[in-house]
């Protein structure tokens, strides 16, 4: 695998892994890269430094030297921001949506089978299901979805 830095046109920098460098060429001619900020296709590889291990003969930096280093942290408005807002937004949309949403624990699974089968009323409930109950309810034609953001159950909040 070869990790790059990739940079679109809105000069978003982030990093992929590939097989090989070919492998990225025909991933990029293809269309397959996007910038995962702003969505922009048209991406390059940006300027990185080579990985070279330190010699074991050589010492380290003195600490002097180590504050000259340049560095560079994304401002307020970079890709941190928006991504940051994103989330933000994302966990507010969420808790409305949960506001409506009765909170079942344990017995989502149970209870989302009852409703499916008709066996109780429907209504909007949420909670904790294992992996593979969550693929059975699935298989069995129950709409489901994981909560993209973590919940706090009721009964363990403060």
């Amino acid at each position: 695998m070869i990790s790059f830095d990739l940079k679109c046109d809105q000069a978003h920098v982030f990093e992929a892994w590939f097989r090989s460098s070919a492998d990225y060429e025909a991933q990029r001619e293809q269309g397959l890269i996007a910038c995962p900020i702003c969505g922009d296709r048209d991406v390059g590889k940006a300027v990185m430094a080579p990985a070279v291990g330190q010699k074991s003969n050589r010492r380290a930096m003195p600490a002097e030297r180590a504050d000259a280093l340049p560095v560079s942290l994304p401002g307020p408005d970079g890709p941190d921001a928006r991504v940051k807002a994103l989330m933000s937004a994302l966990a507010q949309a969420q808790a409305e949506a949960l506001s409506h949403s009765q909170w079942v624990g344990a017995s989502f699974a149970e209870k989302a089978r009852s409703m499916h089968y008709g066996e109780i009323d429907h209504a909007a409930i949420h909670g904790t299901a294992s992996l593979d109950d969550a693929r059975a309810m699935l298989e069995e034609g129950l709409s489901i979805a994981p909560l993209l953001v973590p919940v706090t159950p009721p009964d363990r909040a403060n």
